[in-house]
């Protein structure tokens, strides 16, 4: 992580279901230099909503520089838009390839330079954590997230598996900022 999560407020308990809980923006990044996916959803309490997601896709004919510009201008782009509380960013695999390893280094890097700069709190995680909080087994295949991202976000209609991956993302995030809440409640008394 790269920036520390603040105590959450004093959102409501279940032993007091008429106080209001805390909304929150959360976009996800599934990042890659060919295509990134995004999506966004909002938390409250144990409800989740989908509110956009999609893809940017630059092309392999340009340069890596250019590449990279179109990527932060539109990754600036839809942080603008969607105006998120959090941005989860999905951590790199070690891959086989140096190569593309270090290509999705940049497009990680990327994201993470957009939020930064807009001030936004960070969180990464590790893909094994986003399936396992999306579909209970860490080494879920991508039908499996598509499905379970479907279940939890039945509004949502994505084109891409980044797309998919980018809500798991985000919904992974929710996941544990709810356990935070609790247990800054729990530590408040």
């Amino acid at each position: 992580m790269l920036r520390s999560y603040p105590a959450m407020p004093d959102t409501g308990t279940r032993d007091s279901p008429a106080a209001p809980m805390a909304t929150i923006r959360i976009i996800g990044f599934d990042p890659g230099l060919a295509r990134t996916g995004w999506g966004v959803i909002e938390s409250s309490g144990s409800k989740l909503v989908h509110i956009a997601n999609g893809g940017v896709v630059t092309k392999a004919s340009l340069s890596l520089g250019e590449r990279l510009a179109i990527l932060h201008a539109a990754i600036c782009a839809i942080l603008r838009e969607h105006a998120p509380h959090e941005v989860a960013v999905e951590q790199a695999f070690v891959a086989k390839d140096p190569s593309a390893a270090l290509k999705l280094g940049h497009a990680r890097a990327i994201a993470l330079l957009a939020a930064a700069q807009a001030g936004l709190l960070i969180a990464e995680y590790a893909p094994n954590h986003i399936k396992k909080s999306v579909v209970g087994v860490g080494h879920a295949d991508k039908e499996q997230i598509q499905a379970m991202v479907k279940r939890l976000l039945p509004a949502a209609r994505f084109e891409s598996a980044d797309a998919a991956d980018a809500l798991a993302c985000a919904i992974a995030h929710a996941s544990l900022a709810g356990s935070r809440s609790r247990i800054a409640q729990a530590l408040a008394g």
